[in-house]
Protein backbone atom coordinates (compact mmCIF):
# COMPACT_ATOMS: atom_id res chain seq x y z
CA UNK A 1 0.00 0.00 0.00
CA UNK A 2 1.73 3.11 -1.43
CA UNK A 3 0.53 6.72 -1.01
CA UNK A 4 -0.12 7.86 -4.81
CA UNK A 5 -1.06 11.16 -5.03
CA UNK A 6 -0.02 12.11 -8.53
CA UNK A 7 -3.29 9.50 -9.25
CA UNK A 8 -5.28 11.52 -6.60
CA UNK A 9 -4.57 14.80 -8.16
CA UNK A 10 -5.27 13.47 -12.10
CA UNK A 11 -7.90 10.72 -12.04
CA UNK A 12 -11.64 11.20 -11.62
CA UNK A 13 -13.31 9.13 -9.10
CA UNK A 14 -16.71 7.22 -9.00
CA UNK A 15 -16.14 7.98 -4.71
CA UNK A 16 -13.92 10.09 -2.28
CA UNK A 17 -14.10 9.53 0.72
CA UNK A 18 -12.90 12.53 3.76
CA UNK A 19 -11.74 10.14 6.63
CA UNK A 20 -9.81 6.94 7.48
CA UNK A 21 -11.40 6.30 10.43
CA UNK A 22 -12.96 2.27 10.58
CA UNK A 23 -16.09 4.44 8.79
CA UNK A 24 -14.17 5.12 5.78
CA UNK A 25 -11.47 2.38 5.61
CA UNK A 26 -14.91 0.02 5.50
CA UNK A 27 -16.30 2.00 2.89
CA UNK A 28 -13.50 1.91 0.86
CA UNK A 29 -12.73 -1.57 1.37
CA UNK A 30 -16.90 -2.30 0.27
CA UNK A 31 -17.24 -0.09 -2.82
CA UNK A 32 -13.21 -1.21 -4.13
CA UNK A 33 -14.42 -4.91 -3.77
CA UNK A 34 -17.86 -3.73 -6.08
CA UNK A 35 -15.67 -2.28 -8.45
CA UNK A 36 -15.73 1.52 -7.74
CA UNK A 37 -13.19 3.49 -8.40
CA UNK A 38 -12.34 4.58 -5.05
CA UNK A 39 -9.96 7.77 -3.33
CA UNK A 40 -9.93 7.80 0.13
CA UNK A 41 -7.87 10.93 1.95
CA UNK A 42 -6.86 10.77 5.79
CA UNK A 43 -5.36 14.39 7.47
CA UNK A 44 -3.64 12.38 10.36
CA UNK A 45 -2.55 8.67 10.44
CA UNK A 46 -5.08 6.31 9.64
CA UNK A 47 -7.50 5.31 12.78
CA UNK A 48 -5.19 7.56 14.76
CA UNK A 49 -8.29 8.60 16.87
CA UNK A 50 -11.87 7.40 17.74
CA UNK A 51 -10.84 4.17 16.21
CA UNK A 52 -8.24 3.38 17.90
CA UNK A 53 -9.67 5.46 21.58
CA UNK A 54 -11.83 2.99 22.63
CA UNK A 55 -12.34 -0.23 24.52
CA UNK A 56 -11.25 -2.49 22.27
CA UNK A 57 -14.72 -4.58 22.26
CA UNK A 58 -16.57 -6.20 19.38
CA UNK A 59 -19.64 -6.59 21.15
CA UNK A 60 -23.84 -6.88 20.76
CA UNK A 61 -24.30 -4.02 23.44
CA UNK A 62 -26.37 -5.97 26.20
CA UNK A 63 -27.19 -2.64 27.69
CA UNK A 64 -28.35 -1.12 24.66
CA UNK A 65 -31.57 -3.74 25.55
CA UNK A 66 -32.55 -1.03 28.43
CA UNK A 67 -33.44 0.88 25.67
CA UNK A 68 -35.16 -1.61 23.83
CA UNK A 69 -32.48 -0.97 20.79
CA UNK A 70 -33.59 -4.75 19.44
CA UNK A 71 -32.58 -4.38 15.68
CA UNK A 72 -29.40 -2.88 16.92
CA UNK A 73 -28.28 -5.18 19.20
CA UNK A 74 -29.20 -8.11 16.53
CA UNK A 75 -27.46 -6.46 14.00
CA UNK A 76 -24.42 -5.95 16.41
CA UNK A 77 -24.55 -9.42 17.14
CA UNK A 78 -24.16 -10.49 13.75
CA UNK A 79 -21.36 -8.51 13.12
CA UNK A 80 -19.66 -9.57 15.41
CA UNK A 81 -19.38 -13.10 14.11
CA UNK A 82 -18.70 -11.58 10.85
CA UNK A 83 -15.77 -10.00 12.46
CA UNK A 84 -14.28 -13.13 14.13
CA UNK A 85 -14.88 -15.05 10.91
CA UNK A 86 -13.24 -12.29 8.58
CA UNK A 87 -10.15 -12.03 11.13
CA UNK A 88 -9.85 -14.25 13.28
CA UNK A 89 -6.12 -13.25 14.12
CA UNK A 90 -7.20 -9.72 15.64
CA UNK A 91 -10.96 -10.92 16.77
CA UNK A 92 -11.28 -13.34 19.32
CA UNK A 93 -13.93 -14.69 22.09
CA UNK A 94 -13.52 -12.71 25.15
CA UNK A 95 -15.83 -14.23 28.82
CA UNK A 96 -17.14 -11.40 30.43
CA UNK A 97 -17.99 -11.56 34.30
CA UNK A 98 -21.26 -9.41 35.93
CA UNK A 99 -20.63 -9.07 39.49
CA UNK A 100 -23.70 -9.15 41.90
CA UNK A 101 -23.37 -6.88 44.95
CA UNK A 102 -26.53 -6.62 47.51
CA UNK A 103 -28.34 -7.57 44.85
CA UNK A 104 -32.18 -8.49 45.38
CA UNK A 105 -34.12 -11.16 43.64
CA UNK A 106 -36.05 -9.02 41.19
CA UNK A 107 -32.83 -7.42 40.74
CA UNK A 108 -30.82 -10.79 39.67
CA UNK A 109 -34.11 -12.14 37.52
CA UNK A 110 -34.24 -8.88 35.55
CA UNK A 111 -30.39 -9.17 34.89
CA UNK A 112 -31.13 -12.87 33.96
CA UNK A 113 -33.96 -12.38 31.64
CA UNK A 114 -31.71 -9.95 29.92
CA UNK A 115 -29.32 -11.88 29.43
CA UNK A 116 -31.41 -14.78 28.05
CA UNK A 117 -32.73 -12.65 25.55
CA UNK A 118 -28.81 -11.61 24.91
CA UNK A 119 -28.59 -15.33 23.97
CA UNK A 120 -31.64 -15.62 21.71
CA UNK A 121 -30.55 -12.36 19.77
CA UNK A 122 -26.86 -14.00 19.24
CA UNK A 123 -28.45 -17.40 18.10
CA UNK A 124 -25.71 -17.55 15.68
CA UNK A 125 -22.84 -17.45 17.82
CA UNK A 126 -22.12 -20.98 17.07
CA UNK A 127 -21.84 -20.88 13.44
CA UNK A 128 -18.17 -20.75 13.11
CA UNK A 129 -16.22 -23.33 11.73
CA UNK A 130 -13.46 -23.02 14.47
CA UNK A 131 -14.52 -24.51 17.57
CA UNK A 132 -12.04 -21.46 19.52
CA UNK A 133 -14.31 -18.89 18.34
CA UNK A 134 -17.42 -20.31 18.57
CA UNK A 135 -19.53 -18.66 22.08
CA UNK A 136 -21.08 -20.24 24.94
CA UNK A 137 -24.48 -19.06 26.25
CA UNK A 138 -24.56 -17.00 29.88
CA UNK A 139 -24.18 -18.75 33.08
CA UNK A 140 -24.78 -18.56 36.86
CA UNK A 141 -21.66 -18.30 39.19
CA UNK A 142 -21.97 -19.04 42.71
CA UNK A 143 -19.98 -16.77 45.38
CA UNK A 144 -17.49 -19.78 45.93
CA UNK A 145 -17.07 -20.45 42.14
CA UNK A 146 -16.99 -16.89 41.09
CA UNK A 147 -14.05 -15.59 43.69
CA UNK A 148 -12.01 -19.04 42.93
CA UNK A 149 -11.96 -17.46 38.87
CA UNK A 150 -11.99 -13.75 39.79
CA UNK A 151 -10.82 -13.22 43.58
CA UNK A 152 -10.87 -9.22 42.90
CA UNK A 153 -14.56 -9.23 42.77
CA UNK A 154 -14.20 -10.15 46.63
CA UNK A 155 -16.58 -7.20 48.37
CA UNK A 156 -19.55 -6.93 50.65
CA UNK A 157 -22.38 -8.02 49.80
CA UNK A 158 -21.39 -10.44 46.88
CA UNK A 159 -23.36 -13.30 46.17
CA UNK A 160 -22.21 -14.42 42.58
CA UNK A 161 -21.88 -13.38 39.14
CA UNK A 162 -23.15 -13.92 36.05
CA UNK A 163 -20.69 -14.72 33.05
CA UNK A 164 -21.84 -14.15 29.50
CA UNK A 165 -19.29 -13.68 26.56
CA UNK A 166 -18.57 -11.20 23.33
CA UNK A 167 -14.97 -10.63 21.46
CA UNK A 168 -12.53 -8.06 21.92
CA UNK A 169 -10.03 -7.08 19.25
CA UNK A 170 -6.25 -7.14 19.72
CA UNK A 171 -5.60 -4.19 17.83
CA UNK A 172 -8.32 -2.06 16.19
CA UNK A 173 -5.44 0.26 14.42
CA UNK A 174 -4.34 -2.85 12.75
CA UNK A 175 -8.02 -4.42 12.05
CA UNK A 176 -8.42 -1.05 10.05
CA UNK A 177 -5.55 -0.96 8.19
CA UNK A 178 -6.54 -4.23 7.20
CA UNK A 179 -9.71 -2.78 5.77
CA UNK A 180 -7.53 -0.52 3.90
CA UNK A 181 -4.63 -3.12 2.66
CA UNK A 182 -8.15 -4.75 1.25
CA UNK A 183 -9.51 -1.54 -0.38
CA UNK A 184 -5.77 -1.29 -1.88
CA UNK A 185 -6.03 -4.51 -3.55
CA UNK A 186 -9.15 -3.68 -4.79
CA UNK A 187 -7.55 -0.38 -6.59
CA UNK A 188 -8.28 1.93 -4.52
CA UNK A 189 -6.34 5.12 -3.92
CA UNK A 190 -5.52 5.77 -0.57
CA UNK A 191 -3.09 8.27 1.63
CA UNK A 192 -2.95 9.17 5.09
CA UNK A 193 -1.59 12.87 5.91
CA UNK A 194 -3.47 14.28 3.17
CA UNK A 195 -6.19 16.84 4.81
CA UNK A 196 -9.44 18.24 2.71
CA UNK A 197 -9.24 21.96 3.23
CA UNK A 198 -12.49 22.66 1.13
CA UNK A 199 -14.70 21.16 -0.69
CA UNK A 200 -15.14 21.39 -4.75
CA UNK A 201 -18.54 23.03 -5.81
CA UNK A 202 -19.69 24.11 -8.74
CA UNK A 203 -23.56 24.92 -9.60
CA UNK A 204 -24.36 23.28 -6.24
CA UNK A 205 -23.08 20.23 -7.20
CA UNK A 206 -20.05 18.96 -5.09
CA UNK A 207 -17.17 17.92 -6.65
CA UNK A 208 -14.68 16.35 -4.58
CA UNK A 209 -12.17 18.01 -2.32
CA UNK A 210 -9.09 20.54 -2.55
CA UNK A 211 -6.24 19.02 -0.85
CA UNK A 212 -3.01 19.45 1.10
CA UNK A 213 -0.15 17.21 1.66
CA UNK A 214 0.86 17.34 5.27
CA UNK A 215 3.97 15.26 4.61
CA UNK A 216 4.41 17.96 1.79
CA UNK A 217 3.87 21.51 0.39
CA UNK A 218 1.54 20.45 -2.45
CA UNK A 219 -1.71 21.58 -2.63
CA UNK A 220 -4.19 19.24 -5.23
CA UNK A 221 -8.18 18.83 -6.19
CA UNK A 222 -9.70 15.01 -5.74
CA UNK A 223 -12.28 15.15 -8.14
CA UNK A 224 -14.89 12.47 -7.74
CA UNK A 225 -18.99 11.93 -8.27
CA UNK A 226 -19.77 11.24 -5.14
CA UNK A 227 -18.12 12.87 -1.50
CA UNK A 228 -18.70 11.21 1.64
CA UNK A 229 -17.35 12.99 4.68
CA UNK A 230 -16.44 10.46 7.70
CA UNK A 231 -14.44 12.04 9.78
CA UNK A 232 -16.49 11.30 13.05
CA UNK A 233 -16.27 13.76 15.94
CA UNK A 234 -15.04 16.68 13.28
CA UNK A 235 -17.95 15.84 10.87
CA UNK A 236 -20.30 18.82 11.55
CA UNK A 237 -17.46 21.25 12.33
CA UNK A 238 -15.72 20.29 8.52
CA UNK A 239 -18.81 20.58 7.00
CA UNK A 240 -19.57 23.47 8.66
CA UNK A 241 -16.72 25.28 7.25
CA UNK A 242 -16.63 23.67 3.83
CA UNK A 243 -20.24 24.79 3.00
CA UNK A 244 -20.00 28.30 5.18
CA UNK A 245 -22.80 27.74 7.09
CA UNK A 246 -23.97 25.30 9.62
CA UNK A 247 -25.56 22.28 8.44
CA UNK A 248 -28.44 20.55 9.84
CA UNK A 249 -27.38 17.59 11.49
CA UNK A 250 -25.01 18.23 14.50
CA UNK A 251 -22.92 15.73 16.48
CA UNK A 252 -22.78 14.69 20.22
CA UNK A 253 -19.35 14.39 21.53
CA UNK A 254 -19.00 12.07 24.17
CA UNK A 255 -15.04 11.87 26.01
CA UNK A 256 -14.49 8.15 26.82
CA UNK A 257 -11.21 7.60 28.98
CA UNK A 258 -9.01 4.66 29.20
CA UNK A 259 -6.10 3.78 31.40
CA UNK A 260 -3.49 0.67 31.23
CA UNK A 261 -2.72 -0.85 34.58
CA UNK A 262 -0.89 -4.18 35.68
CA UNK A 263 -3.04 -6.99 35.50
CA UNK A 264 -6.44 -7.25 37.34
CA UNK A 265 -8.28 -10.15 36.59
CA UNK A 266 -7.12 -13.42 35.83
CA UNK A 267 -8.92 -14.40 32.82
CA UNK A 268 -12.27 -12.52 32.23
CA UNK A 269 -13.66 -9.00 31.99
CA UNK A 270 -15.33 -7.64 34.36
CA UNK A 271 -18.61 -5.31 33.71
CA UNK A 272 -19.37 -3.70 37.15
CA UNK A 273 -22.79 -1.99 37.42
CA UNK A 274 -22.35 1.59 38.83
CA UNK A 275 -24.80 4.70 39.75
CA UNK A 276 -26.10 5.92 36.26
CA UNK A 277 -23.99 3.17 34.15
CA UNK A 278 -20.75 0.35 34.44
CA UNK A 279 -17.27 0.02 33.69
CA UNK A 280 -15.11 -2.33 32.04
CA UNK A 281 -11.79 -4.03 33.62
CA UNK A 282 -10.56 -5.91 30.24
CA UNK A 283 -7.73 -8.06 30.23
CA UNK A 284 -5.38 -7.11 27.53
CA UNK A 285 -1.88 -8.08 26.28
CA UNK A 286 -0.77 -9.12 29.88
CA UNK A 287 -2.31 -5.96 31.32
CA UNK A 288 -5.66 -4.22 32.11
CA UNK A 289 -7.78 -1.67 30.17
CA UNK A 290 -10.36 0.22 33.02
CA UNK A 291 -12.68 2.12 30.63
CA UNK A 292 -14.37 4.12 29.91
CA UNK A 293 -15.50 7.46 31.34
CA UNK A 294 -19.15 9.20 29.22
CA UNK A 295 -18.94 12.69 29.40
CA UNK A 296 -20.44 15.60 27.17
CA UNK A 297 -16.75 17.10 25.20
CA UNK A 298 -17.54 20.69 23.48
CA UNK A 299 -14.14 21.76 23.27
CA UNK A 300 -11.92 21.27 19.98
CA UNK A 301 -11.55 17.67 18.98
CA UNK A 302 -8.04 17.84 18.12
CA UNK A 303 -7.32 18.49 22.08
CA UNK A 304 -9.07 16.32 23.39
CA UNK A 305 -6.72 14.14 25.98
CA UNK A 306 -6.77 12.67 29.45
CA UNK A 307 -5.95 14.92 32.88
CA UNK A 308 -4.76 14.06 36.09
CA UNK A 309 -8.06 15.09 37.76
CA UNK A 310 -9.44 12.36 34.92
CA UNK A 311 -6.94 9.97 36.41
CA UNK A 312 -7.81 10.59 40.10
CA UNK A 313 -11.91 10.74 39.24
CA UNK A 314 -12.09 7.53 37.47
CA UNK A 315 -9.36 5.63 40.00
CA UNK A 316 -11.44 6.83 42.68
CA UNK A 317 -14.91 5.78 40.96
CA UNK A 318 -13.37 2.52 40.21
CA UNK A 319 -11.75 1.82 43.76
CA UNK A 320 -15.15 3.09 45.53
CA UNK A 321 -17.02 0.49 43.53
CA UNK A 322 -14.19 -2.83 43.24
CA UNK A 323 -12.32 -2.21 46.51
CA UNK A 324 -10.46 -5.22 46.11
CA UNK A 325 -8.57 -3.49 42.95
CA UNK A 326 -6.43 -0.75 45.42
CA UNK A 327 -5.56 0.96 42.41
CA UNK A 328 -3.05 4.03 42.77
CA UNK A 329 -1.70 6.47 40.24
CA UNK A 330 1.30 5.08 40.11
CA UNK A 331 -0.28 1.82 38.55
CA UNK A 332 -1.53 3.38 35.38
CA UNK A 333 1.17 2.82 33.05
CA UNK A 334 -0.80 4.29 29.82
CA UNK A 335 -4.19 6.19 29.16
CA UNK A 336 -5.79 7.76 26.25
CA UNK A 337 -9.26 9.49 25.54
CA UNK A 338 -11.20 9.74 22.46
CA UNK A 339 -14.62 11.10 21.78
CA UNK A 340 -17.64 9.08 20.54
CA UNK A 341 -19.98 10.59 17.67
CA UNK A 342 -23.40 10.56 18.55
CA UNK A 343 -26.39 11.36 16.93
CA UNK A 344 -27.23 14.52 18.59
CA UNK A 345 -31.23 13.93 19.68
CA UNK A 346 -31.16 17.19 21.62
CA UNK A 347 -31.54 15.84 25.14
CA UNK A 348 -27.48 16.07 25.98
CA UNK A 349 -27.55 12.29 27.46
CA UNK A 350 -24.25 10.96 25.91
CA UNK A 351 -24.69 7.92 27.94
CA UNK A 352 -28.08 7.20 27.13
CA UNK A 353 -28.00 8.04 23.83
CA UNK A 354 -28.30 5.56 20.81
CA UNK A 355 -25.71 4.16 19.03
CA UNK A 356 -27.25 4.28 16.33
CA UNK A 357 -25.42 5.65 12.73
CA UNK A 358 -27.53 8.17 10.46
CA UNK A 359 -26.03 8.53 6.82
CA UNK A 360 -27.19 11.97 5.92
CA UNK A 361 -27.78 13.40 2.21
CA UNK A 362 -27.21 17.07 2.07
CA UNK A 363 -29.35 18.13 -0.28
CA UNK A 364 -31.50 19.91 2.46
CA UNK A 365 -28.08 21.58 2.89
CA UNK A 366 -28.39 23.11 -0.51
CA UNK A 367 -25.52 20.73 -1.96
CA UNK A 368 -26.12 17.82 -4.07
CA UNK A 369 -23.34 14.92 -4.57
CA UNK A 370 -22.46 15.25 -0.87
CA UNK A 371 -23.19 12.34 1.83
CA UNK A 372 -21.90 12.37 5.78
CA UNK A 373 -21.64 9.05 7.81
CA UNK A 374 -22.01 10.00 11.72
CA UNK A 375 -22.58 7.83 15.01
CA UNK A 376 -22.31 4.26 15.01
CA UNK A 377 -19.94 1.73 16.61
CA UNK A 378 -16.84 -0.03 15.60
CA UNK A 379 -18.77 -3.16 15.79
CA UNK A 380 -21.25 -2.70 13.08
CA UNK A 381 -18.99 -0.25 10.67
CA UNK A 382 -18.81 -3.21 8.19
CA UNK A 383 -22.33 -2.87 7.79
CA UNK A 384 -22.76 0.66 7.76
CA UNK A 385 -20.66 0.42 4.92
CA UNK A 386 -22.88 -2.05 3.31
CA UNK A 387 -25.75 0.56 3.75
CA UNK A 388 -23.57 3.13 2.82
CA UNK A 389 -22.20 1.76 -0.50
CA UNK A 390 -25.72 0.30 -1.70
CA UNK A 391 -27.24 4.01 -0.86
CA UNK A 392 -24.58 5.64 -3.41
CA UNK A 393 -25.28 3.00 -5.97
CA UNK A 394 -28.24 4.67 -6.95
CA UNK A 395 -26.12 7.52 -8.20
CA UNK A 396 -23.13 5.45 -9.03
CA UNK A 397 -24.76 2.88 -11.70
CA UNK A 398 -24.57 -1.32 -11.58
CA UNK A 399 -22.39 -2.67 -8.86
CA UNK A 400 -21.72 -6.17 -7.99
CA UNK A 401 -23.19 -7.25 -4.79
CA UNK A 402 -21.43 -6.82 -1.31
CA UNK A 403 -19.09 -9.48 -0.28
CA UNK A 404 -17.29 -7.74 2.43
CA UNK A 405 -19.01 -10.24 5.07
CA UNK A 406 -17.77 -13.00 3.37
CA UNK A 407 -14.12 -12.22 2.04
CA UNK A 408 -11.18 -12.99 4.93
CA UNK A 409 -8.98 -9.62 5.74
CA UNK A 410 -5.77 -9.78 4.40
CA UNK A 411 -3.52 -12.10 7.39
CA UNK A 412 -7.39 -13.68 8.37
CA UNK A 413 -6.71 -16.89 5.96
CA UNK A 414 -7.06 -18.82 9.34
CA UNK A 415 -9.51 -21.77 9.79
CA UNK A 416 -8.59 -22.88 13.02
CA UNK A 417 -6.42 -19.94 15.08
CA UNK A 418 -4.99 -22.71 17.87
CA UNK A 419 -3.32 -25.21 14.95
CA UNK A 420 -2.16 -21.57 13.54
CA UNK A 421 -0.04 -20.82 16.59
CA UNK A 422 1.25 -23.94 17.12
CA UNK A 423 2.09 -23.89 13.52
CA UNK A 424 4.10 -20.11 13.65
CA UNK A 425 5.86 -21.98 17.24
CA UNK A 426 7.30 -24.36 15.34
CA UNK A 427 7.98 -22.66 12.37
CA UNK A 428 9.42 -19.72 14.53
CA UNK A 429 11.22 -21.91 17.33
CA UNK A 430 13.63 -18.54 18.20
CA UNK A 431 11.63 -15.74 17.82
CA UNK A 432 10.44 -14.01 20.77
CA UNK A 433 7.37 -12.93 20.90
CA UNK A 434 5.77 -15.33 17.87
CA UNK A 435 2.00 -15.41 19.78
CA UNK A 436 1.75 -11.57 19.67
CA UNK A 437 3.54 -11.37 16.38
CA UNK A 438 0.72 -13.76 15.12
CA UNK A 439 -2.05 -12.05 16.55
CA UNK A 440 -0.83 -9.09 14.79
CA UNK A 441 -0.31 -10.38 11.59
CA UNK A 442 -1.83 -13.36 11.22
CA UNK A 443 -1.02 -15.54 7.74
CA UNK A 444 1.04 -12.11 6.59
CA UNK A 445 3.36 -12.91 9.51
CA UNK A 446 5.99 -14.43 6.93
CA UNK A 447 5.75 -11.32 4.71
CA UNK A 448 6.60 -8.93 7.37
CA UNK A 449 9.44 -10.87 8.75
CA UNK A 450 10.39 -11.45 5.68
CA UNK A 451 11.32 -7.38 5.97
CA UNK A 452 14.05 -8.40 7.79
CA UNK A 453 16.35 -9.98 4.73
CA UNK A 454 19.85 -10.91 5.87
CA UNK A 455 19.61 -9.21 9.26
CA UNK A 456 19.35 -10.93 12.81
CA UNK A 457 19.36 -7.59 14.48
CA UNK A 458 16.00 -7.23 13.38
CA UNK A 459 14.22 -10.31 14.04
CA UNK A 460 15.50 -9.16 18.28
CA UNK A 461 12.96 -7.92 20.70
CA UNK A 462 12.37 -4.06 20.63
CA UNK A 463 11.50 -3.60 24.88
CA UNK A 464 9.22 -6.11 25.94
CA UNK A 465 5.85 -5.81 24.41
CA UNK A 466 7.28 -8.65 21.66
CA UNK A 467 7.38 -6.46 18.77
CA UNK A 468 11.35 -6.58 16.41
CA UNK A 469 12.85 -4.19 14.05
CA UNK A 470 11.51 -5.83 10.75
CA UNK A 471 7.80 -4.72 11.86
CA UNK A 472 9.89 -0.80 11.03
CA UNK A 473 10.88 -1.57 7.96
CA UNK A 474 7.58 -3.70 6.83
CA UNK A 475 5.39 -0.81 7.94
CA UNK A 476 7.17 1.71 6.44
CA UNK A 477 7.59 -0.05 2.98
CA UNK A 478 3.73 -1.91 2.83
CA UNK A 479 1.48 -0.42 5.26
CA UNK A 480 2.24 3.43 4.58
CA UNK A 481 3.95 4.76 7.73
CA UNK A 482 5.53 8.04 7.45
CA UNK A 483 6.21 8.62 11.42
CA UNK A 484 8.06 7.74 14.36
CA UNK A 485 4.24 7.66 15.69
CA UNK A 486 2.72 5.29 13.04
CA UNK A 487 4.82 2.56 13.80
CA UNK A 488 4.98 3.06 17.35
CA UNK A 489 1.77 3.66 18.50
CA UNK A 490 -0.17 2.27 15.66
CA UNK A 491 1.58 -0.42 13.59
CA UNK A 492 3.02 -2.06 16.12
CA UNK A 493 2.33 -2.65 20.09
CA UNK A 494 5.88 -0.87 20.66
CA UNK A 495 4.00 2.47 22.40
CA UNK A 496 0.75 0.86 23.23
CA UNK A 497 1.30 -0.23 26.32
CA UNK A 498 2.93 3.04 27.87
CA UNK A 499 5.93 4.62 26.66
CA UNK A 500 8.69 2.85 25.61
CA UNK A 501 12.17 3.12 26.96
CA UNK A 502 14.28 6.14 25.25
CA UNK A 503 16.66 2.90 24.02
CA UNK A 504 13.35 1.18 22.53
CA UNK A 505 12.63 4.33 20.97
CA UNK A 506 15.81 5.15 19.60
CA UNK A 507 16.37 2.23 18.22
CA UNK A 508 12.94 2.47 16.44
CA UNK A 509 14.03 5.66 15.35
CA UNK A 510 17.41 4.52 13.80
CA UNK A 511 15.52 2.14 11.84
CA UNK A 512 13.35 4.68 10.40
CA UNK A 513 15.94 7.32 9.84
CA UNK A 514 17.97 4.61 7.55
CA UNK A 515 14.87 3.58 5.45
CA UNK A 516 13.68 7.09 5.51
CA UNK A 517 16.83 9.59 5.34
CA UNK A 518 15.94 10.88 7.90
CA UNK A 519 18.58 13.74 9.06
CA UNK A 520 19.94 14.33 13.02
CA UNK A 521 17.17 16.77 13.49
CA UNK A 522 14.30 14.70 12.22
CA UNK A 523 15.06 11.97 14.06
CA UNK A 524 15.42 13.56 17.43
CA UNK A 525 12.04 15.84 16.75
CA UNK A 526 10.43 12.44 15.94
CA UNK A 527 11.46 10.80 19.06
CA UNK A 528 10.37 13.92 20.92
CA UNK A 529 7.05 13.94 19.54
CA UNK A 530 6.42 10.38 20.36
CA UNK A 531 7.75 10.67 24.21
CA UNK A 532 5.38 13.87 24.30
CA UNK A 533 2.23 12.09 23.12
CA UNK A 534 2.83 9.10 25.33
CA UNK A 535 3.20 11.47 28.44
CA UNK A 536 0.50 9.46 30.77
CA UNK A 537 -1.50 12.72 31.57
CA UNK A 538 -1.53 16.42 30.90
CA UNK A 539 -2.39 18.88 33.23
Amino acid sequence: MQRHLQRLSQDIFDLLIVGGGITGAAVARDAAARGLKVALIEKGDFASATSAHNSKLIHGGLRYLKNFELGLVRESLRERRIWQRIAPHLVRPLPFVIPQYDASSKDRLTLAAGLTLYDILSFDRSWLADPAQRLPRHSWLSRDTALAEEPVLEGEGFSGAFKYYDAQMYSPERLALACLIDADANGAVIANYAAATSLLIRDGKIEGAQVRDCAGDATFDVRAKRTLVATGPWSDIFLDAALGKKTAHRILRSKGIHLVVPQVSRKSALTVAAEGGHFFILPWRGRTILGTTDTAFTGDPDTVHVTEQDIADFLAFINSHLPEVKLHRADVIHSYAGLRPLVDEGNGDTYGASRRAALINHREDGVEGLTSAIGGKWTTSRDLAQKIVDQLGDALGPMRPCSTATTRLPGGEIDSVLSFHAEQKRAHPDLEGVDHLARLYGTQLDAMLAAAGNRPDLLQPLGVTGDIGAQVLFAIREEMALTLSDVVTRRTGIGQLGKPSADVLARTADIMAAELNWNTERRTREIESVAEALVVAQA
